[in-house]
């Protein structure tokens, strides 16, 4: 049911991912939201090039598709440089680093993205490079293995991460700034895709973007999605120009709610709501109920709901709220107060 959920925050497919690129922005100047990272960026980068050296090696975290790989592509064109992009899973030994890092120049940008999947063998090879600009390689092995210094050109690293506790302290030590990407509003949402429906060169009555942005999940890739879909619909269905009814029959068509939430999602709750009284209830058990992966449900459907208040954690497992029974139209849990310890134990 996971797989390719259309309010999915990760790409889902290369196709998909192409189409994004011809919607980032190239300055920070276009950039809309994050005005306190944009500020500290600007700042960050205005110095570097009066100095006439590198950016510092940054480090961007928060949930996927919030713009943290269309940053450091901005950042490499505000300080005229070239950019390098990498993975954490890509990078599985010694020898894929080295063809990475032999090839950049002077002020070069590499990006690696999840980087908290590097392996530690490679994290451990990559200090040197970071701190120092230089690496130490070996070749060969047994009697004949020898170490070569190589020395490297002055490069900006840029990490992104959606697990930024999972990045290690001495990884999470050596980057010289640390930005936390955050959710994105209706009304930076709704910019997002006035500039998108220019470039897409599409015709819009006026309030059919609000609905859209809406139903986006505070994530800028879920709201260009939701757009291409919405257009692919009116092209077929309408005219051409996106009005409400068409805004409306789509994302009906799509399963998406008012709030963006889709059949998962309210599996999810109806799930907690139904078989579990509303809780509490451990993840495993929903997982199992539901057919779907645990991690599947921790990484993709709990963030959005805890952050509308829909789900709560407690010790005991996870709980659903008020607020979900009443958007759901069921009616709500009364939750059974937990017994100390001390009613445990007395005696009748």
């Amino acid at each position: 049911m996971a797989i390719g959920r259309v309010i999915s925050s990760q790409p889902l497919n290369p196709q998909e991912e192409h189409f994004n690129v011809s919607l980032r922005p190239k300055t920070l100047e276009e950039c809309v939201g994050q005005e306190n990272v944009k500020e500290k960026l600007s700042i960050a980068i205005e110095a570097a090039k009066q100095r006439g050296e590198p950016l510092e090696h940054l480090l961007f975290y928060g949930p996927p598709g919030l713009g943290k790989t269309t940053l450091a592509n901005v950042i490499s064109e505000e300080m005229g440089a070239k950019f390098r992009c990498s993975s954490g899973p890509a990078l599985v030994k010694q020898g894929d680093v080295m063809g990475l890092l032999t090839n950049v120049g002077l002020g070069d940008i590499i990006f690696i993205d999840e980087i908290h999947r590097l392996n530690t063998a490679v994290e451990e090879f990559i200090y040197p490079a970071i701190e120092d600009f230089r690496v130490d390689y070996t070749v060969d092995s047994g009697m004949h293995a020898k170490t070569i210094n190589f020395p490297l050109k002055r490069f900006t690293l840029i990490g992104a991460t959606t697990r930024a506790g999972l990045v290690s302290a001495p990884l999470r030590s050596r980057f010289g700034m640390l930005y936390h990407l955050k959710f994105y509003n209706v009304a930076e949402l709704t910019e997002i895709l006035h500039r998108s429906a220019e470039l897409l060169k599409l015709k819009y009555e006026q309030g059919t973007l609000e609905l859209i942005a809406a139903r986006s999940r505070g994530t800028p890739r879920i709201a260009n999605r939701l757009l291409k879909r919405v257009r692919d619909y009116a092209q077929v269905k309408g005219s051409g120009v996106l009005t409400n009814s068409i805004v409306e029959k789509a994302l009906k068509m799509e399963q998406i709610d008012l709030l963006g939430l889709d059949p998962l999602d309210r599996a999810f709750l109806n799930a907690l709501a139904g078989v579990y009284n509303g809780g509490p209830a451990g993840i495993e058990a929903i997982a199992a109920t539901l057919g779907e992966e645990r991690d599947t449900l921790e990484d993709v459907v709990e963030p959005y709901l805890l952050q509308q208040g829909f789900v709560r954690r407690t010790r005991r497992g996870r709980e659903i709220t008020p607020a979900a029974c009443k958007h759901l139209g069921i009616k709500p849990t009364k939750h059974k107060p937990q017994p100390s310890q001390s009613e445990l134990f007395e005696e009748d």
